[in-house]
């Protein structure tokens, strides 16, 4: 490989370019990757391959592939579908070190495109090229000036590392390209990856990752094809200080087919999917908007740290529509101490509400000083740690003296700002437009778009805490296991379950209650009954040996009327557990792509009432599943809600660490499920009462 460089590499920061269907003609795509080669005045070597034409764009053209010189670090294939596996051979046998397949038709039309797209990705990697479609828009490197792509683009000089955006649909590279543009941002890269035949997101952002030209991500995938080498680069990324910013659509769950209150069926794809991005570091959002705003941010204030907001305004109507929207988003707007209090008091007019959100009233109208005053204050609060200005802007000399204002206060701190003036579409001067993107103060038309960018930055996991080489799931037939079974299991990995036995009749079954002591709850036993109860399976507070041969009666009747034909293990016998203030519903599941995540939620009616859960991978320290219980809606009862007693949270903790360390463990246990778990006041644990286990088969 020439000069030690690798493929991928040579692909993406050419030197030499084959232009594979090259044209003259106005409009075609091959002549729009010529022309934006000449417009970017591209330094290195361009060879244009054409049939039809004896030059493009004033470089000779040869007829072949086979006509190029060895070498060539990249090639454009400007080829319809039928041609592309040919192309990419002619290439390989050339020894070009990468190709874009900028046409359609492969994996997208079905079973034939799907092998035709695998027969071209096979030649792609026999040879070590690598290969960037089909089925995509192509790049453009910003920072040495290769438009690889048949959209025209326009070059962009970089005053520091800018944005690498990367997205498989190339309409959506364009469109997050533009708009991050549109915003003052540079643009270092945009690349579209298209189908990834052979390279995906997760290898383009390996490869830009230690670019000191890149200072930070914005992605867009519909499908993450390499889970674990995301999690990686995204994790590098962070410790490089290179804000991951991704959009990833989908968030249908899968169907639910078992009942409510089994935390398997509550967890979709894609909330494993963020679980597992956002403890890499990765910032997630759910919309374009969100998308550009929150990159616009992170790439300005990559280290920032959001517990607070402080927010001022010019009207009242602002101020209460900002508390209701930040409750709703959850994002915390901190008291003002007391010094900034006395501060803004001695700077606003005695009828001002000294408050956050703080309306300094109709008086910044004539006195525009007031809206750098106050924000100064503001910044000075210890418990502010950003500050949005959202307010009316007004005419044209209106908006330049608040600026004129603000700029000093906004220009120079390190704290994340932000200027939202309303007016929706009503033109800004063109001379405030410039200066604040000059000053690189994040101007927005929206004052819910800065917040909720703002509360996306607030909800950042700031201790990135992934383990690594975590075993991902595989697939395979897998077998659930009958309760006492599970237990077993649990019981030998140092669990404690409760005391009790299998038992075949009912004599037995009094042998084991004589020997635990009553009362006993008695549960009928069958892989093939995961819900016990929904079938009159399951007996409580039996008091005595009568109680107990009664029960064991009712249960055989339920099950010939509603179960006939099941097999079953026999009855599990089992001491009752003490009174309880709380039940829990935990589980700890392996996604076959992304590994093992650990669940928590209210346990009883509140599963399905509330639907309150809290999802993380496993593995992390017992300190942070100790900080996810407490983000459970439901955390105060935990805490000793309206005077009960504080519940032993470490006790919770300890069982979800060691459930999720059991699956890294074994990886032919697929899911532990207990529900519920009672737990008991601080310091005397937590119980299991029912736990369903599944293996591989």
């Amino acid at each position: 490989m020439r000069e030690g460089r690798s493929s991928i590499d040579r692909l993406l920061r050419p030197r030499s370019v084959a232009v594979v269907g090259a044209s003259a003609e106005p409009f075609s795509l091959g002549a729009n990757v010529m022309a934006n080669f000449a417009g970017f005045g591209f330094s290195g070597a361009l060879h244009p391959v054409s049939r039809r034409f004896d030059a493009v764009e004033g470089h000779d053209c040869v007829a072949a592939i086979s006509d190029l010189p060895d070498g060539i670090d990249m090639a454009a294939l400007v080829v319809p579908a039928k041609a592309v596996r040919q192309s990419v051979a002619d290439c390989a046998a050339r020894g070009i070190a990468g190709a874009v397949v900028f046409a359609s038709g492969f994996a997208e039309l079905g079973k034939d495109g799907i092998s035709e797209q695998k027969a071209i990705a096979d030649i792609a990697h026999e040879a070590g090229m690598a290969l960037l479609g089909p089925n995509c828009l192509g790049f453009t490197n910003f920072v040495a000036g290769v438009p690889m792509t048949f959209e025209r683009v326009q070059p962009m000089q970089l005053g520091g590392p800018g944005v690498a955006v990367v997205a498989q649909s190339g309409a959506m590279t364009g469109n997050i390209r533009e708009a991050l543009r549109s915003r003052g941002l540079d643009i270092a890269y945009a690349i579209s990856t298209g189908n990834e035949a052979a390279l995906g997101v997760e290898d383009i952002m390996s490869a830009l990752v230690d670019d000191e030209a890149v200072g930070s991500f914005s992605v867009f995938v519909e499908q993450l094809r390499d889970p674990a080498a995301f999690l990686a680069v995204s994790r590098r990324a962070w410790h490089l200080g290179k804000p991951v910013v991704l959009m990833h659509p989908g968030r249908s769950q899968r169907s639910r087919e078992a009942a409510q209150s089994h935390t398997g069926a509550m967890v979709g794809d894609h909330a494993v999917m963020e679980t597992f991005v956002r403890a890499a570091g990765v910032t997630l959002v759910d919309s374009f908007d969100e998308l550009f705003d929150t990159t616009l941010l992170r790439h300005l204030y990559p280290e920032a740290r959001i517990d607070g907001l402080g927010i001022v305004t010019n009207s009242g109507a602002v101020r209460g529509f900002c508390l209701d929207f930040c409750e709703e988003i959850r994002l915390d707007l901190p008291l003002l101490a007391d010094a900034t209090t006395r501060e803004l008091t001695g700077i606003l007019p005695d009828f001002a509400t000294i408050d956050n959100p703080l309306d300094i009233t109709a008086m910044g109208m004539s006195k525009p000083s007031l809206f750098g005053d106050t924000c100064r204050a503001m910044l000075e609060d210890d418990s502010v740690d950003a500050l949005l200005l959202a307010a009316m802007g007004g005419a044209p000399r209106q908006v330049m003296a608040k600026w004129e204002s603000l700029k000093p206060v906004m220009s120079t701190t390190a704290a994340p700002v932000a200027i939202a003036f309303l007016g929706d579409e009503l033109p800004m001067p063109p001379e405030f437009l410039a200066e604040v993107q000059a000053a690189r103060v994040p101007f927005f038309r929206s004052p819910e778009r800065a917040m909720r960018a703002f509360a996306n930055i607030a909800r950042l996991d700031f201790q990135p805490d992934l383990p690594a080489g975590m075993p991902a799931g595989s697939a395979g037939e897998t077998r659930q296991l009958a309760e006492h079974e599970g237990k077993a299991l649990l019981a030998e990995a140092g669990f404690d379950v409760p005391a009790g036995a299998l038992a075949r009749d009912v004599g037995h079954a009094k042998e084991i209650a004589d020997r635990i002591g009553y009362p006993v709850a008695l549960k009928v036993q069958a892989a093939a009954i995961a819900h016990k109860s929904d079938m009159g399976g399951v007996k409580l507070k039996l008091a005595d040996a009568a109680a107990l041969e009664r029960a064991w009666r009712e249960i055989e009747d339920a099950l010939a009327a509603r179960a006939a034909g099941v097999t079953i293990d026999g009855m599990l016998v089992e001491a009752m557990a003490p009174p309880f203030q709380l039940e829990l519903v935990v589980s700890a599941l392996r996604d076959p792509e992304w590994g093992v995540v650990v669940v928590v939620g209210l346990g009883g009616v509140l599963t399905e009432l509330m639907a309150d859960i809290r999802m993380f991978p496993a593995g992390i320290p017992l300190v942070r599943i100790e900080a996810e219980l407490k983000r459970l809606k439901g955390a105060a009862l935990l805490d000793g809600y309206r005077g009960g007693e504080t519940l032993d949270i470490a006790a919770v903790a300890d069982v979800l660490d060691r459930l999720g360390r059991r699956l890294l463990d074994d990886a032919d246990i697929t899911e532990i499920e207990i529900n519920p778990l009672v737990v008991y006041p601080r310091g005397q644990g937590v119980r299991i009462l029912d736990a369903l286990v599944s293996r591989r088969t």
